[in-house]
């Protein structure tokens, strides 16, 4: 619990600090985007340093009731796929309130890490977050650039 509480203060105090980024909807079904913040990302393409971190917070309101969700992350390059590894994959424990309501607005909280062995590319960040039935409750895409 103190995790969480130490997470929202530290999503609300950088929130101040976040600019809202435009991004692609690709498909949210369950949910309605309403805000992506990255911090810091002042511009597109994003520029993700390697060996950094990123914090992503993105306002949603949902049009479904789900027990929990679960977010997946990829690099599309050369419209595939790839994997990018979260650490805490669980919405519920990423700032989402379980369970989830319809009509209810949530914020989701993590980082992207950007490891120091990804290559330098330009690339699209697809972020997606389904709920317990495996739907969208939200899709996004960015460009960013992964840089030394």
């Amino acid at each position: 619990m103190l995790a969480v509480t130490l997470l929202l203060l530290l999503a609300v105090g950088s929130g101040v600090l976040a600019q809202p980024v435009k991004f692609l909807d690709c498909g949210s079904k369950d949910g309605n985007i309403l805000v992506v913040n990255i911090t810091p990302c002042p511009t597109l393409p994003c520029r993700l340093q390697k060996g950094a971190s990123y914090s992503v917070n993105v306002t949603f309101s949902s049009k479904i009731e789900s027990q929990g969700s679960k977010a997946k992350v990829y690099g599309e390059m050369m419209f595939v796929d790839v994997p990018f590894p979260l650490e805490e994959p669980d919405g519920c424990k990423s700032g989402i309130k379980c369970p989830i309501h319809n009509g209810q607005t949530y914020s989701y909280l993590n980082k992207l890490p950007v490891k120091s062995e990804y290559p330098s590319i330009k690339l699209i960040v697809k972020w997606e977050l389904y709920d317990d039935q495996e739907q969208l409750l939200f899709c996004w895409k960015i460009p960013v650039e992964i840089t030394d």
